[in-house]
């Protein structure tokens, strides 16, 4: 240990927000573009063509985060966590500046998931440099103002995309990116102060080879079968048999990796293995059921780009209001365990509420159903970080916390990708019900490409234009309901969450003996896992302290 010999000391509630307003800026980097793509999907497909592979363009994003996730961390025991963090601003903003000059479908889907490599260690270095600096207990506190910062880019996302296709270009979705990262790089310069011991660590790349391979060979079959492909052409059925044995190679290559990617004894703790299931279910029902919200806003109800944003705001509001709410009182009662349950039931009944819309629903209706969906979501999101956090030993940190954003990114890749199967089979059915004969002939080509722009959508005859409406709210709504039992079982495994008292110090800052028994400089000299780069930060170790 070099820098990080001196004793950390402790940092004032007003300290560690400038500490935070680093990681936050990250976190609206990373937060942003995964909403303000949404609404403009419908406008993208419509110049760029190919509304079969819509889904792709979120879920290369994910995939990318996905894979990428479990990798920061030990990347930043030997670089630091400043640099890495920054590295990651970088390849997301390049990202961004390469979709932004994208001249097909293809090529957009590639460079989203240079932006996903880059967004993937915003979140695991956020995170993760939080839970090393503060202490279970007053991390509640602090992680609600994540959830808020998500909420904001939820809102701000599907704006800022609106009134960048109405008034400017879709292209303008992603160079916005451009001023936020570096904004963000100049905050992270002067904010983050984050020596660290470097220490040598075998990365597991084979690991992350076969993760990415399985998952995206699996994904695959999700999206091609039945549209591109017969369920039972050789295809699909090669693309399964390979996704199945590569992920079991990859389970049987982390059994015996000297520092596997994901260490698979972290699965013997119940709370980390009930969380993991949690994330992936919040991550499937979130990311695959909200962003065909604006899909349905602008087709079926005849919002704006802009519009359709602006009708986003009950339910990122709702959000915004449990996130921060509930990390309060997690600090003030120390409890956890109810917010996970209530939250997916809740998030159930918003979600079925939505699968109930059709082109009569109005403005308030379905903002009442979006408000009870976001309150649900905002109770969960952070919560299960912190739970996870509180239940490894401090050496397991950071791998668990790249975990448990591992797994929602991997629902969420999920997600989109099944919910998008299931939307384009849907609209395959339901079209020819709803349009007039000859309605394909009519307008010069396949019926199910119709539904590629709102705008084209708007131009047609009335019953033409009526007919995909119909079809579309049928099949859209489809996604929500299918959402709910995912939800529903989400809520019934949290009911199983065990419920540990939040420890009150921070590994940064314990003084020796504090942690597990062991002398800090002997417990830092042997982590295995991801454990990062020792600030010279920590908060307050007691919860009463600078409260406000």
């Amino acid at each position: 240990m070099t820098e990080s010999d001196a004793a950390p000391t402790a940092l004032t509630h007003r300290e560690i927000l400038v500490v935070m307003s680093g990681l936050m800026a990250g976190m609206l980097l990373a937060a942003l573009d995964q909403t303000i793509v949404s609404t403009a999907l419908p406008t993208i497909v419509g110049e760029l063509g190919g509304v079969e592979h819509l889904s792709w363009v979120v879920t290369s994003y994910l995939l990318a985060t996905t894979v990428s996730t479990p990798l920061y961390g030990k990347i930043s025991d030997l670089y630091g966590r400043k640099v890495v963090f920054q590295a990651a601003i970088i390849i997301f903003v390049t990202g961004s500046i390469l979709c932004g000059i994208s001249q097909d479908l293809l090529q957009l889907i590639v460079f989203r998931g240079v932006q996903g490599l880059g967004a993937g260690g915003l979140m695991a270095m956020a995170f993760a440099i939080l839970g090393d600096i503060l202490s279970p207990r007053e991390r509640g506190r602090y992680t609600g103002y994540m959830g808020a910062v998500f909420a904001f880019a939820s809102v701000a996302g599907p704006l800022l995309g609106g009134f960048f296709v109405d008034n400017l270009s879709w292209r303008w979705v992603f160079y916005v990116n451009v001023p936020v990262g570096v904004l963000a790089l100049l905050i992270t310069s002067r904010a983050l102060n984050l020596p660290f011991a470097r220490r040598d660590h075998v990365i597991d790349f084979q690991g992350a080879a076969l993760l990415v391979a399985g998952t995206s060979s699996i994904l695959l079959v999700l999206v091609w079968g039945g549209s591109e492909f017969a369920w039972g052409s050789p295809v699909i059925v090669g693309l399964a048999l390979t996704g199945v044995a590569l992920i079991v190679a990859f389970v049987l290559w982390e059994h015996h990796a000297t520092e596997p990617i994901l260490p698979l004894r972290l699965f013997r703790d119940s709370i980390f293995s009930i969380a993991s299931v949690l994330s992936f279910v919040l991550g499937c029902a979130m990311f695959g059921g909200i962003i065909f919200l604006p899909v349905f806003l602008q087709i079926v109800t005849g919002a704006s780009a802009t519009n359709s944003g602006l009708l986003l705001l009950p339910l990122m509001t709702g959000l915004m209001v449990t996130s921060v709410s509930s990390g309060r009182i997690i600090t003030r009662t120390g409890r956890y365990k109810i917010w996970p349950a209530l939250g997916l039931a809740t998030a159930a009944v918003g979600m079925f509420l939505l699968s109930t819309m059709d082109p009569t629903t109005t403005r308030l209706q379905s903002s009442l159903y979006m408000v009870v969906l976001g309150l649900g979501l905002g109770m969960v999101m952070q919560v299960l970080i912190l739970a996870v956090q509180n239940s490894v030993p401090y050496e397991d940190l950071g791998v668990a916390t790249s975990a448990s954003n591992f797994f929602r990114s991997m629902g969420g890749s999920f997600g989109v990708a099944v919910f998008g199967a299931v939307l384009t089979a849907r609209l395959e059915t339901e079209l020819p019900r709803f349009l007039p004969p000859g309605a394909a002939d009519r307008v010069g080509g396949d019926a199910t490409a119709l539904v590629n722009s709102p705008d084209a959508i708007r131009a047609l005859p009335a019953d033409i234009a009526d007919g995909i409406v119909q079809a579309m709210s049928g099949s859209v709504t489809t996604i929500f309901l299918l959402a709910v039992p995912i939800l529903v079982f989400g809520s019934v495994v949290a009911c199983f969450l065990k419920e540990l008292p939040l420890r009150e110090t921070a590994f940064v800052g314990s003084s020796p003996g504090e942690v597990a028994g062991e002398d800090l400089i002997a417990s830092f000299e042997t982590m295995t896992d991801q454990e990062q780069a020792v600030p010279e930060f920590v908060g307050p170790a007691d919860p009463s302290e600078e409260r406000g």
